[in-house]
Protein backbone atom coordinates (compact mmCIF):
# COMPACT_ATOMS: atom_id res chain seq x y z
CA UNK A 1 0.00 0.00 0.00
CA UNK A 2 2.59 3.03 1.04
CA UNK A 3 4.23 1.82 -2.70
CA UNK A 4 1.13 2.30 -4.46
CA UNK A 5 0.65 5.29 -2.60
CA UNK A 6 4.08 6.94 -2.84
CA UNK A 7 3.71 6.07 -6.82
CA UNK A 8 0.20 7.72 -6.88
CA UNK A 9 1.70 10.92 -5.40
CA UNK A 10 4.71 10.98 -8.02
CA UNK A 11 1.80 10.56 -10.61
CA UNK A 12 -0.04 13.01 -8.82
CA UNK A 13 3.07 15.37 -8.72
CA UNK A 14 3.52 15.02 -12.85
CA UNK A 15 -0.72 15.87 -13.44
CA UNK A 16 0.00 19.32 -11.82
CA UNK A 17 2.51 20.04 -14.49
CA UNK A 18 0.75 19.33 -17.59
CA UNK A 19 -1.98 21.02 -19.63
CA UNK A 20 -4.40 18.32 -17.69
CA UNK A 21 -4.32 20.23 -14.52
CA UNK A 22 -5.91 23.23 -16.16
CA UNK A 23 -8.54 21.11 -18.20
CA UNK A 24 -9.72 20.19 -15.12
CA UNK A 25 -10.39 24.13 -13.86
CA UNK A 26 -11.10 25.23 -17.48
CA UNK A 27 -13.72 22.60 -17.89
CA UNK A 28 -15.36 22.86 -14.31
CA UNK A 29 -15.54 26.70 -14.69
CA UNK A 30 -16.69 27.30 -18.16
CA UNK A 31 -20.13 26.68 -17.71
CA UNK A 32 -20.95 28.45 -14.74
CA UNK A 33 -19.15 31.73 -16.70
CA UNK A 34 -21.25 31.63 -19.39
CA UNK A 35 -24.22 31.12 -17.08
CA UNK A 36 -23.25 33.90 -15.00
CA UNK A 37 -22.69 36.50 -18.36
CA UNK A 38 -26.22 35.01 -19.12
CA UNK A 39 -27.85 35.76 -16.18
CA UNK A 40 -26.30 39.39 -15.96
CA UNK A 41 -26.96 40.21 -19.45
CA UNK A 42 -30.21 38.28 -19.46
CA UNK A 43 -31.90 38.94 -15.47
CA UNK A 44 -35.24 37.35 -16.69
CA UNK A 45 -33.76 34.01 -17.44
CA UNK A 46 -32.63 33.58 -13.43
CA UNK A 47 -35.89 35.29 -11.78
CA UNK A 48 -37.83 32.51 -13.94
CA UNK A 49 -35.66 30.01 -12.32
CA UNK A 50 -36.77 31.40 -9.21
CA UNK A 51 -40.16 30.76 -10.20
CA UNK A 52 -39.45 26.74 -10.32
CA UNK A 53 -40.81 24.22 -8.00
CA UNK A 54 -36.95 23.78 -6.56
CA UNK A 55 -34.59 26.38 -7.59
CA UNK A 56 -31.41 24.50 -7.25
CA UNK A 57 -32.16 21.60 -9.12
CA UNK A 58 -33.76 24.15 -11.60
CA UNK A 59 -29.51 25.29 -11.79
CA UNK A 60 -28.47 22.36 -11.35
CA UNK A 61 -29.77 20.73 -14.10
CA UNK A 62 -29.90 23.95 -16.46
CA UNK A 63 -25.76 23.84 -15.95
CA UNK A 64 -25.61 20.39 -16.83
CA UNK A 65 -26.98 20.33 -19.87
CA UNK A 66 -24.40 21.11 -22.33
CA UNK A 67 -21.39 19.49 -19.61
CA UNK A 68 -23.57 16.13 -19.87
CA UNK A 69 -24.25 16.48 -24.05
CA UNK A 70 -20.82 17.74 -24.88
CA UNK A 71 -18.34 19.24 -22.73
CA UNK A 72 -17.47 16.54 -19.66
CA UNK A 73 -16.88 13.46 -22.57
CA UNK A 74 -14.88 15.14 -24.87
CA UNK A 75 -13.02 16.29 -21.78
CA UNK A 76 -12.38 12.78 -20.35
CA UNK A 77 -10.79 11.80 -23.65
CA UNK A 78 -8.47 14.75 -23.61
CA UNK A 79 -7.68 14.67 -19.90
CA UNK A 80 -7.02 10.41 -20.01
CA UNK A 81 -5.19 11.02 -23.42
CA UNK A 82 -2.74 14.24 -21.68
CA UNK A 83 -2.27 12.09 -18.35
CA UNK A 84 -0.68 9.13 -20.28
CA UNK A 85 0.99 11.62 -23.21
CA UNK A 86 3.07 13.04 -20.25
CA UNK A 87 5.61 9.46 -19.99
CA UNK A 88 5.29 9.13 -24.13
CA UNK A 89 5.94 13.29 -24.15
CA UNK A 90 9.13 13.01 -21.94
CA UNK A 91 10.25 9.43 -23.24
CA UNK A 92 10.02 8.20 -19.78
CA UNK A 93 8.14 4.72 -19.45
CA UNK A 94 11.02 2.81 -19.87
CA UNK A 95 13.10 4.95 -17.23
CA UNK A 96 9.62 3.87 -15.25
CA UNK A 97 9.47 0.56 -15.95
CA UNK A 98 12.77 0.27 -14.33
CA UNK A 99 11.87 1.37 -10.88
CA UNK A 100 11.44 -0.66 -8.12
CA UNK A 101 7.44 -0.56 -8.82
CA UNK A 102 5.14 -3.05 -10.36
CA UNK A 103 3.52 -2.69 -13.32
CA UNK A 104 -0.08 -2.95 -11.82
CA UNK A 105 1.44 0.04 -9.25
CA UNK A 106 1.93 2.38 -12.23
CA UNK A 107 -1.48 1.19 -14.29
CA UNK A 108 -3.68 1.77 -10.85
CA UNK A 109 -1.76 4.40 -10.04
CA UNK A 110 -2.45 6.29 -13.62
CA UNK A 111 -6.10 5.28 -13.21
CA UNK A 112 -6.49 6.62 -9.71
CA UNK A 113 -4.96 10.21 -10.29
CA UNK A 114 -7.42 10.22 -13.11
CA UNK A 115 -10.66 9.48 -11.13
CA UNK A 116 -9.55 11.95 -8.36
CA UNK A 117 -9.59 14.46 -11.05
CA UNK A 118 -12.50 13.74 -12.19
CA UNK A 119 -14.05 14.13 -8.70
CA UNK A 120 -12.17 17.52 -8.34
CA UNK A 121 -14.08 18.23 -12.51
CA UNK A 122 -17.08 17.56 -10.21
CA UNK A 123 -16.64 19.40 -7.23
CA UNK A 124 -15.35 22.47 -8.73
CA UNK A 125 -18.23 22.30 -11.16
CA UNK A 126 -20.77 22.08 -8.21
CA UNK A 127 -19.40 25.33 -6.62
CA UNK A 128 -19.50 27.65 -9.78
CA UNK A 129 -22.59 26.16 -10.52
CA UNK A 130 -23.89 27.78 -7.48
CA UNK A 131 -21.85 31.00 -7.75
CA UNK A 132 -23.53 31.24 -10.84
CA UNK A 133 -26.53 31.61 -9.64
CA UNK A 134 -25.18 33.88 -6.67
CA UNK A 135 -22.84 36.31 -8.37
CA UNK A 136 -25.51 37.68 -10.49
CA UNK A 137 -28.06 38.53 -7.72
CA UNK A 138 -25.47 40.79 -6.01
CA UNK A 139 -24.70 42.58 -8.88
CA UNK A 140 -28.77 43.34 -9.76
CA UNK A 141 -30.75 44.32 -7.35
CA UNK A 142 -33.49 43.46 -9.48
CA UNK A 143 -32.69 39.54 -9.45
CA UNK A 144 -34.07 37.83 -6.08
CA UNK A 145 -31.04 36.59 -3.32
CA UNK A 146 -31.40 32.47 -3.70
CA UNK A 147 -31.52 31.83 -0.12
CA UNK A 148 -33.29 28.32 -0.48
CA UNK A 149 -32.09 25.21 0.91
CA UNK A 150 -29.30 23.51 -1.07
CA UNK A 151 -30.39 19.81 -1.53
CA UNK A 152 -26.72 18.07 -0.37
CA UNK A 153 -28.55 14.84 -0.29
CA UNK A 154 -29.92 15.70 -4.38
CA UNK A 155 -26.66 16.83 -5.37
CA UNK A 156 -24.24 14.22 -4.06
CA UNK A 157 -26.55 11.35 -5.24
CA UNK A 158 -26.63 13.11 -8.95
CA UNK A 159 -22.98 13.73 -8.53
CA UNK A 160 -22.20 10.19 -7.69
CA UNK A 161 -24.49 8.92 -11.01
CA UNK A 162 -22.43 11.46 -13.24
CA UNK A 163 -19.35 10.10 -11.77
CA UNK A 164 -20.41 6.10 -13.00
CA UNK A 165 -21.66 6.85 -15.66
CA UNK A 166 -17.87 8.49 -16.66
CA UNK A 167 -16.04 4.76 -15.71
CA UNK A 168 -16.72 3.23 -19.03
CA UNK A 169 -15.50 6.32 -21.18
CA UNK A 170 -12.34 6.53 -18.88
CA UNK A 171 -11.62 2.67 -18.99
CA UNK A 172 -12.03 2.45 -22.76
CA UNK A 173 -9.91 6.21 -23.40
CA UNK A 174 -7.29 4.62 -20.98
CA UNK A 175 -6.97 1.07 -22.81
CA UNK A 176 -6.32 3.29 -25.88
CA UNK A 177 -3.99 6.04 -24.47
CA UNK A 178 -1.84 3.21 -23.33
CA UNK A 179 -1.08 1.48 -26.80
CA UNK A 180 -0.24 4.03 -28.78
CA UNK A 181 2.55 6.53 -28.28
CA UNK A 182 0.82 8.85 -31.33
CA UNK A 183 -1.41 11.40 -28.89
CA UNK A 184 -3.68 11.43 -32.15
CA UNK A 185 -5.03 8.27 -32.55
CA UNK A 186 -6.41 7.93 -29.31
CA UNK A 187 -7.63 11.23 -29.36
CA UNK A 188 -9.29 10.91 -32.50
CA UNK A 189 -10.71 7.76 -31.67
CA UNK A 190 -12.36 8.79 -28.42
CA UNK A 191 -13.84 11.72 -30.03
CA UNK A 192 -15.27 9.66 -32.38
CA UNK A 193 -16.95 7.76 -30.18
CA UNK A 194 -18.25 10.71 -28.18
CA UNK A 195 -19.90 12.17 -31.45
CA UNK A 196 -20.84 9.11 -33.03
CA UNK A 197 -22.71 8.47 -29.34
CA UNK A 198 -24.45 11.92 -29.98
CA UNK A 199 -25.28 10.98 -33.46
CA UNK A 200 -26.79 7.82 -32.18
CA UNK A 201 -28.84 9.10 -29.16
CA UNK A 202 -32.18 9.15 -30.48
CA UNK A 203 -31.47 5.39 -31.87
CA UNK A 204 -33.35 2.35 -29.74
CA UNK A 205 -29.48 0.55 -28.87
CA UNK A 206 -27.90 4.04 -28.22
CA UNK A 207 -27.64 2.42 -24.93
CA UNK A 208 -24.67 0.00 -26.36
CA UNK A 209 -22.38 2.51 -26.60
CA UNK A 210 -20.56 3.86 -23.72
CA UNK A 211 -19.55 7.47 -24.89
CA UNK A 212 -23.37 8.41 -24.99
CA UNK A 213 -23.65 7.49 -21.16
CA UNK A 214 -23.70 10.81 -20.03
CA UNK A 215 -25.94 12.36 -21.96
CA UNK A 216 -28.39 9.58 -22.02
CA UNK A 217 -27.85 9.79 -18.27
CA UNK A 218 -29.10 13.70 -18.19
CA UNK A 219 -31.98 13.09 -20.65
CA UNK A 220 -33.03 10.33 -18.08
CA UNK A 221 -32.76 12.54 -15.78
CA UNK A 222 -34.82 15.45 -16.58
CA UNK A 223 -37.76 12.70 -17.82
CA UNK A 224 -36.75 13.40 -22.10
CA UNK A 225 -36.01 9.59 -22.36
CA UNK A 226 -37.37 6.65 -20.78
CA UNK A 227 -35.02 4.44 -19.15
CA UNK A 228 -35.56 1.57 -20.72
CA UNK A 229 -32.16 0.17 -19.76
CA UNK A 230 -30.02 0.89 -16.50
CA UNK A 231 -27.33 2.88 -17.55
CA UNK A 232 -25.59 2.90 -14.38
CA UNK A 233 -25.14 -1.20 -14.11
CA UNK A 234 -23.93 -1.02 -18.03
CA UNK A 235 -21.74 1.74 -16.73
CA UNK A 236 -20.19 -0.75 -14.44
CA UNK A 237 -20.49 -3.49 -16.66
CA UNK A 238 -18.50 -1.78 -19.42
CA UNK A 239 -16.06 -0.56 -16.92
CA UNK A 240 -15.01 -3.24 -15.68
CA UNK A 241 -14.54 -5.14 -18.69
CA UNK A 242 -12.98 -2.03 -20.72
CA UNK A 243 -10.31 -1.89 -17.77
CA UNK A 244 -9.47 -5.48 -17.78
CA UNK A 245 -8.99 -6.08 -21.25
CA UNK A 246 -6.72 -2.62 -20.48
CA UNK A 247 -4.72 -4.19 -17.45
CA UNK A 248 -3.78 -7.30 -19.58
CA UNK A 249 -3.26 -5.74 -22.65
CA UNK A 250 -0.66 -3.11 -20.63
CA UNK A 251 0.86 -6.31 -18.40
CA UNK A 252 1.46 -7.98 -22.02
CA UNK A 253 2.61 -5.08 -24.29
CA UNK A 254 5.80 -5.65 -25.52
CA UNK A 255 7.20 -2.18 -25.94
CA UNK A 256 5.69 -0.02 -23.54
CA UNK A 257 7.06 3.16 -24.64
Amino acid sequence: MTVFINCFSSEWIKKRRSFADWLVWIGAFFIPVINTIIFLVYPSQLSKLHTAPDFWKAIYYRSWETMSVMLLPMGLVLAVSLITQIEFKNNTWKQLHTMPVSFTNIFFSKLAVIFLMLLQLIFLFNIGLCLSAVIPSLLNSSIPFPSYKIPVQFFIAENGKFFVVCLPLIALQYLLSLQFKNFLIPIGAGLALVIGGLIAISWKYVYLIPSSYTALHYFQSIGKRLPQHNILQWSVGYFVLFIILAYILYLFKKEKG
